[in-house]
């Protein structure tokens, strides 16, 4: 089950430390900003190694899956989408959201991340729908539900809620500051 999409494939096979940290950031070099780069290496070390990179440079270390003695690694290259002003007038904490979450299963939270970073880690019954998919995607969401947007930090999802509220959708919360530092109950492609 591999559901993950990718911008990239890096084949980092049969190489050792420090070989797939370079290749690693020759490819991240060439992909645009939010987009996701998978490396494929066979060093165990690696794990540990390109994890620690991306969080030296800024990048988002997304996860590591294991197939076969193959490591496929993701990483979301960073945008410094971070500083970015907040528009979206409904905002909502990660705490407000976690306990509406325990008061009901029948909230709407829509996920606008990469799909790799839903795969890695998401609110479980979260609705997948990544940024650039959600115009074509709206008529999957109830105008007259209220609609809880989630990203990584915040920014993405308020750029979402604004299209949402754009296109006639009244009940549009953006969650801040999002999966980058939620703390409630979660799912992932690994368990």
């Amino acid at each position: 089950m591999n559901d993950i999409k990718v911008n990239e494939i890096l084949d980092a096979k049969g190489l050792a430390c420090p070989m797939p940290i370079v290749k690693t950031k020759k490819a991240m070099n060439r992909l645009e900003a939010g987009q996701v780069l998978e490396v494929l290496a066979t060093d165990k070390g690696s794990k540990a190694d390109i994890k620690a990179w991306a969080g030296s440079t800024g990048h988002q270390y997304l996860g590591t899956l294991e197939e076969g003695g193959v490591l496929k690694h993701y990483l979301r290259k960073s945008s410094g989408a971070d500083t970015v002003e907040r528009n979206h007038p409904n905002v909502v904490t990660n705490e407000v959201l976690d306990q509406k979450l325990k008061e009901t299963n029948d909230l709407v939270i829509v996920d606008v991340r990469e799909s790799a970073e839903y795969a890695f880690d998401h609110i479980p019954n979260a609705i997948s729908i990544p940024l650039g998919e959600l115009e074509s995607r709206l008529n999957e969401l109830d105008k007259d539900n209220a609609i809880y947007v989630v990203c990584r930090t915040g920014n993405r999802s308020d750029f979402a809620s604004q299209k949402l509220a754009e296109n006639g959708f009244t009940n549009v919360m953006n969650v801040v500051p999002g999966m980058s530092q939620w703390t409630g109950e979660t799912k992932s492609i690994t368990n």
